[in-house]
């Protein structure tokens, strides 16, 4: 008998038995159950297990955070309720059967660019790094340029743009893939139908605006204009999900004898066809005026008002999975503005939520067994990743979580009043400095402050007033 058996029987039994299982699997942190029946679950007993360290509901799927333990518990879970192991992918599906359409929509966006966060995160740095050397005049007095003093770091930013421009110019390739993987489609097809969105062959997008004359394709009774859609995120979401709607139908009708051949080309070609001539403009004035409508929101008088909404609300967001749809608007952001202004408040949310933990792990230091729990989010947090954060500790007593929000707001208001701009998408805790734009990562620290700072002393104060005993009332 191992030490996760007694907790695995308790879980069980809490859960709603086998029955209730749909299917179960879990990730860095947290066990993932799809449940036939959720009411089924006693959610105060499961938390008072003591391996576990809380529990939320997010997608459709009943997730119990249990910690890096997670991996040797699950093994032991399975075995001991009899039910087979399943995958990431195969659970989502099956959690679509508890999740309404605005989920379910929300679902499928996280979908698509989960699998091309990494390559984000890492052209943001890249972009911050280069802007570093190649912009900022550091030496002589600050006259200078690294690059222009030294050759070897010249030719190092020469070098460092050609992972630049392959993870944003040819988003679009990733996107068209990641669609393609998720639907089921050829995911070759996919990437042949990014390539062709963002082919040398077409005018490049950045350089539209300027072109005195446009090239196209002359069809006769026709004319086509060859633009690229370089770092254009809708245009290649519509082109993707085009394909895969054509290639997973026609695999239906065409028999399995010429499908390899009639399938791939009926699928490839129209589609690109009806991405230059219709989806790729509608989707990118649909691109233009969303990150229009955010940037003028941001930028206006009213761009206070704007972030503080946005700085409160993004915690309970994460909750829902609405904040899911902020990828594709950072994108767009960037696509149009060479950097985005909203991301860097999404950073500022999760370094409030981890210093309400670094105020609950003070103000229950004697506490050992509560800062096995949060010693480790308040660390994971600040990395972050805030759901251990979220659920383990600042939801669980409710005015942590409240302190957090609102130290949330005050640094967004600083970040997006003082224009505070990322190159990308990065580390969404402290690291995610290295994503700033240069000029503007003064601005950054003192946002990050007032980040770590408010929620610590709000959380102290609301746990000597009556606002704890508000957050406890049942």
């Amino acid at each position: 008998m191992s030490k996760y058996t007694d907790p695995a029987k308790e879980l069980l039994e809490h859960i709603g038995g086998k029955d209730n299982i749909a299917a179960v699997t879990h990730c860095a942190t947290r066990m993932r159950f799809v449940l036939n029946d959720p009411s089924k679950a006693a959610i105060e007993k499961i938390k008072s297990i003591k391996l576990v360290k809380g529990t939320f509901t997010q997608a459709g799927q009943f997730q119990v955070i249990i910690g890096n333990e997670v991996a040797l518990f699950y093994n032991d879970f399975i075995k001991l309720a009899g039910v087979d192991s399943t995958t990431k992918d195969e659970a989502k599906v099956a959690a679509k059967q508890n999740m309404n359409w605005l989920q379910r929509m929300m679902a499928h966006l996280a979908d698509i660019f989960t699998p091309l966060i990494p390559a984000l995160v890492v052209g943001g740095l890249i972009l911050g790094f280069r802007n570093v050397i190649g912009d900022i005049k550091l030496l002589d007095n600050g006259t200078k340029t690294i690059i222009e003093v030294s050759q070897f770091w010249a030719g190092v930013h020469s070098f460092l743009w050609l992972i630049g421009e392959a993870v944003f110019h040819f988003l679009p390739v990733g996107i068209t893939w990641s669609i393609a993987k998720k639907m089921g489609a050829s995911q070759i097809l996919g990437i042949v139908l990014g390539i062709t969105l963002v082919s040398p062959q077409l005018l490049n997008a950045y350089a539209v605006a300027d072109a005195k004359d446009i090239p196209v394709w002359d069809f006769g009774f026709a004319q086509v204009e060859m633009i690229g859609y370089q770092a254009q995120v809708i245009p290649a979401i519509l082109a993707g999900l085009l394909l895969a709607f054509l290639e997973t139908r026609l695999r239906k009708i065409v028999p399995n004898s010429i499908s390899m051949i009639v399938v791939p080309f009926l699928a490839l070609i129209p589609t690109v066809l009806i991405a230059h001539t219709i989806l790729g403009p509608i989707g990118w004035t649909i691109g233009s005026a969303i990150s229009n409508v955010v940037y003028t929101s941001l930028t206006s008088a009213f761009g206070w008002l704007f972030a503080a909404i946005f700085g409160f609300a993004y915690a309970p967001l994460v909750i829902t999975g609405l904040h899911h749809m902020t990828n594709a608007i950072d994108l767009q952001l960037m696509s149009e503005l060479g950097g985005t202004n909203l991301w860097p408040m999404i950073a500022l949310s999760n370094i409030a939520q981890g210093s309400a933990v670094l105020a609950m792990i003070y103000i229950n230091r004697k506490n050992e067994e509560e800062k096995q729990v949060s010693i480790p989010a308040c660390i994971s947090c600040y990395l972050g990743v805030t759901e251990p954060a979220m659920f383990g500790i600042n939801l669980k007593y409710g005015f942590p979580f409240l302190a957090a929000m609102l130290g949330s707001m005050c640094a967004a208001v600083i970040s997006v009043g003082t224009d505070v701009m990322a190159n990308s998408i990065g580390v969404g805790g402290l690291p995610g400095i290295l994503s700033i734009q240069p000029q503007h990562m003064a601005m950054f620290a003192i946002s990050m402050a007032v980040a770590i700072v408010i929620p610590f002393i709000l959380t102290m104060i609301f746990a000597k007033t009556g606002i704890k005993k508000i957050a406890f009332k049942k």
